[in-house]
């Protein structure tokens, strides 16, 4: 099966609440179909909030991108997501993960014990899990795993309805190709990647964006970047799903206003 075409934008809220709110009815005018948040403590208003605001505002899709398992217990994560899919109209979708690089050390300091990397996946599945029996028959929240390893992978292919692969700007486009469609090969999952970078624009979110460098990414023809000219990046997008079998692209809201024209052209198809 194809899925369509669909584009998300993580967009914390980092301004004032109106200058955000206006951020949020921008990209829904411009056709972006899932508003996103990070996870990120200390960084700005909570998720959960922060995803309830944005889905009165529009009728955008949200979405956690992602949650960092190890932050909190299973069923306080799959309480949230259900709730956030009861009070959005089943327009919430839940991304969860094992956690990003150096989650031990933001553990540490929140006073957390560390967690192992096979408890983390436990804790995954066992949110998963929790979240499909406060659904009951009649609610599916759509889950997006962030994957890596062969187990992680697996996971995601017993209960995941969509997957991205958890990539680092150091990845080529071969091994992060490899990955995808192996999944898809496997089961009609549908497959996301988290473009960082937008012509020289780095999302701010990401990690290793102090990292990045656009120039390099380009010359090794990185899945991490996208060009700026909305012509090419439409090519590039369309390349992406024909070769790979990407078809749920998510960028920063940095590059949302350079993107758009490709959003409009593209979503949906």
């Amino acid at each position: 099966m194809t899925h369509p075409l669909r584009f998300g934008v993580v967009a914390p809220l980092l301004t004032d609440v109106p200058t955000w709110r206006d951020q949020v009815k921008r990209l829904a005018d411009q056709g972006f179909s899932t508003l996103l948040m990070p996870d990120v403590p200390h960084w700005q208003p909570a998720p959960a909030p922060v995803l309830a605001t944005a889905a009165a505002l529009t009728t955008m899709r949200v979405g956690s991108w992602v949650h960092a398992a190890p932050l909190r217990p299973a069923w306080s994560t799959a309480w949230e997501a259900h709730s956030l899919s009861v009070l959005t109209e089943d327009r919430f979708e839940l991304g969860i993960g094992t956690g990003r690089p150096g989650i031990d050390d933001e553990l540490r300091a929140l006073g957390m014990p560390g967690v192992s990397p096979a408890d983390r996946l436990t804790r995954v599945r066992e949110t998963v899990a929790a979240l499909r029996d406060l659904d009951g028959a009649d609610r599916h929240t759509p889950v997006v795993m962030a994957v890596r390893g062969p187990k992680a992978r697996a996971l995601a292919l017993e209960v995941a309805d969509t997957v991205t692969i958890a990539a680092t700007t150091l990845d080529t486009r071969d091994t992060i190709s490899s990955l995808a469609r192996e999944l898809g090969a496997a089961r009609d999952v549908e497959l996301a990647l988290h473009v960082p970078v937008v012509g020289d624009t780095v999302a701010p979110f990401m990690a290793s964006a102090r990292e990045t460098d656009p120039a390099a990414l380009r010359a090794a023809d990185s899945l991490a970047v996208l060009p700026d000219d909305p012509a090419a990046a439409t090519e590039e997008v369309l390349r992406r799903r024909e070769e790979i079998g990407y078809t749920y692209f998510v960028v920063g809201s940095g590059a949302a206003d350079t993107l758009a024209p490709v959003v409009a052209r593209l979503a949906g198809l």
